[in-house]
């Protein structure tokens, strides 16, 4: 399924309460303006830990994914978007959901456990055709058997919205029905027996085919602002 993101990023002196209350605000502008089919939102609402075998990012960080727009509605990125302070870039992408979860929570709430949110480009050299293949044919499978996962949702970018929007070749969201199960690696690369062999494995085949310089991962909160129909 196609669909468009966009990103938005924090703002000098904004702590995580106020960021996360401007990004709703945002999500409730994009509602009124668009009124998209669907409509979610991903952010950073806490800090991550110091210590991680997960390289988190610091910076506030928050992604929009909306599908359809009302008829007639400007095409491009939402006036709601490129006002406010902060915005990164938008970007055209063909979703896939290999796994799924129910949503039983009403929208507006926060998806319960913790979210892994990754943008990367992929590795110097590889064409466009490997790179999807590694990751699509090698690493979902790997991801789906290793790590406890309960939803995951992988984009490909298609292109960018706007000029200036900074390029991404993937952006992917792993749900975890805990905190637990993505901070600590005895549950993320599981059973604690097989931890070695697995953080290698994960390792070697992710630096097969994204650029590892540039990866950027969060520790984020998913929140369905409009379920689909």
């Amino acid at each position: 399924m196609q669909k468009e993101i966009y990103i938005l990023k924090g703002i000098p002196g904004e702590d995580y309460r106020a960021f996360r209350d401007r990004i709703l605000s945002v999500s409730e502008k994009i509602l009124g303006e668009a009124r998209p089919d669907s409509l979610k939102v991903t952010l950073t609402v806490r800090k991550p830990p110091v210590l991680s075998v997960i390289p988190f990012r610091r910076e506030k960080t928050a992604v929009f994914s909306f599908t359809g727009r009302r008829a007639g509605a400007q095409v491009g990125m939402p006036a709601a978007v490129s006002a406010a302070p902060g915005v990164r870039g938008g970007y055209h992408v063909e979703e896939a959901v290999p796994l799924a979860c129910e949503k039983t929570w009403p929208d507006g709430e926060p998806t319960p456990g913790a979210c892994l949110l990754t943008l990367f480009h992929r590795k110097p050299g590889l064409d466009r055709e490997a790179f999807l293949q590694k990751w699509h044919g090698g690493h979902t499978p790997l991801s789906l058997r290793i790590h406890p996962l309960w939803n995951y949702n992988r984009n490909v970018v298609l292109k960018a919205l706007s000029e200036d929007s900074p390029w991404y070749d993937g952006i992917v969201e792993e749900q975890f029905r805990s905190a637990g199960d993505l901070l600590n690696p005895l549950k993320f690369f599981g059973p604690p027996i097989q931890v070695p062999r697995h953080m290698y494995r994960v390792y070697r085949d992710t630096r097969s085919f994204i650029d590892m310089k540039r990866i950027e991962t969060y520790l984020a909160t998913e929140i369905h602002i409009k379920s689909p129909p």
